[in-house]
């Protein structure tokens, strides 16, 4: 261990989502709203829910659990642990201490961290600490371990179809496959209230519709833009979406997200000289002098660079949306979700020695943008190709999934909000819907005390 760690970033990745989702389109029939209300106007085709069988504590558990499995790591070679999340079930005990129970056969209780909570950005946020461990000098050697994951859930209503499910997690380490670029990570925090959940014995937020997606726009803005001028300070002038081969966005909806590549390539518009603007966006003179405050919901605009990124759209970000389209909001595990459908879309041999730049959003508000940059090893073998050869069950595993109707969906939604926080209580669902090798809850005791429990499977297959 006596050199520096170089390549640090992300090693191995392990994606989990429930077994069981509603298609949107029959939830717009049940809703009675217009066609095309979530399908269209969100983006999204189906939503992974849970069943009172699965909590933030199970999905963590089944996370961790798999990538261990599937990767051959042994518990003992993890220093760090931390978790991203804002479901909370216990305002004191952390998830994280939850995980320990997988690392008590290893003898390994040397394990950094704890829980990182603010939004959908805890699990950007316990990125950068666990790349920052491996990068410092309290650094043992070991990997760091992060898990980001949630349940999103709303009240009846427009905001419901929103909602999805699922945990992610990454292990970091040195000679990384994925590597977190130095020197031009930009971030972007305030204080505001678009989003959050100042009720800790409801499941549901208290949401600002209008006022969370300027929120999110503008930190878009300023992250962007500081991005690209601590981009063009390392050597690249006149940086700009040009320069990035693929653009990844924290995915409340797939709609968003499309809206957000088109916001960028209006940030580029704007930063240009008047000669730029007119060899590079013809048509748009008009445009030539909007400030981005007084643009969040202009729809002449919005259609106009729309139109104008529909290819770069195409290409840089719409890979990305497999997860957030069939999943829906998984909340902090999102952006990492559209990392896991790019390098199952793409493949390594398309990505290697690519430029991936991440924007992660959390309400509240904290923001981030970074970039990953792909190893250019491809050789068989290769930790890049070992990496994307782990992912390819995700394909699978969504066609594996459950349907259930949109009845069934709103009387497992009735049972979590009736039970939240209840004890004792014991859970109402079947075992048989969910996946093999899932951990789940057995039983909550008197004293709020959660016992979980294991379905066995033959061989990992999903």
């Amino acid at each position: 261990m006596g050199e520096w760690p170089t390549d640090v970033g992300i090693v191995a990745l392990e994606l989990f989502f429930p077994s069981q989702y509603v298609e949107q389109n029959e939830l717009e029939a049940y809703d009675k709203v217009s066609a095309g209300k979530y399908t269209v106007g969100l983006g999204q085709a189906r939503m992974g829910f849970c069943t009172d069988r699965e909590d933030i504590n199970s999905l963590c558990l089944t996370v961790v659990t798999r990538l261990m499995e599937r990767y051959s790591i042994s518990y003992s070679s993890i220093g760090r642990l931390e978790v991203g999340t804002e479901t909370i079930l216990d305002k004191s005990k952390s998830v994280k201490t939850v995980l320990m129970q997988l690392f008590e056969n290893s003898g390994n209780t040397d394990i950094e961290g704890v829980d990182t909570i603010n939004a959908c950005y805890g699990g950007t946020a316990a990125l950068f600490n666990s790349v920052s461990w491996v990068e410092s000098s309290a650094w043992d050697g070991r990997f760091a371990l992060v898990v980001a994951a949630d349940i999103a859930v709303y009240a009846k209503g427009n905001a419901r179809p929103t909602g999805g499910a699922g945990a992610i997690a990454m292990l970091v380490g040195a000679n990384a496959p994925l590597v977190l670029e130095r020197g031009v990570r930009a971030t972007h925090m305030r204080h505001v209230y678009d989003f959050y959940k100042p009720d800790l014995m409801s499941e549901y937020p208290k949401v600002d519709g209008q006022l969370s997606i300027q929120c999110y726009l503008s930190a878009l803005d300023k992250c962007y833009q500081l991005f690209c001028s601590k981009s063009e300070r390392h050597g690249k002038e006149h940086f700009g979406l040009k320069d990035l081969d693929a653009v990844l966005f924290h995915v409340p909806y797939c709609k968003l997200v499309q809206k957000s590549l088109a916001r960028l390539m209006l940030n580029d518009f704007v930063r240009a000289s008047e000669e730029e603007q007119s060899l590079h966006y013809p048509g748009l003179e008009a445009f030539q002098d909007v400030k981005l405050e007084d643009t969040y919901f202009d729809r002449d605009i919005e259609k106009a660079f729309m139109t104008l990124s529909k290819s770069a759209f195409e290409e840089k970000t719409q890979p990305s949306l497999l997860v957030a389209n069939q999943v829906g909001n998984m909340y902090t595990p999102s952006l990492y979700g559209g990392l896991v459908s790019l390098l199952i879309s793409r493949g390594a041999d398309e990505l290697a020695g690519k430029r991936i730049a991440l924007f992660s959003y959390g309400s509240g508000l904290a923001s981030s943008m970074f970039s990953l940059h792909v190893s250019l090893d491809t050789n068989p073998g290769s930790p890049l190709k070992h990496l994307v050869a782990n992912l390819t069950h995700i394909k699978s595993q969504l066609e594996l999934r459950h349907k259930i109707s949109p009845e069934e969906f709103d009387s497992f939604m009735e049972i979590r909000e009736h039970n939240h926080h209840k004890a004792p209580y014991t859970p109402q669902a079947s075992l048989d819907i969910l996946f093999p090798g899932t951990w789940y809850l057995d039983n909550v005791d008197e004293m709020h005390r959660r016992s979980y429990k294991w379905v066995p499977h033959n061989g990992l297959s999903s």
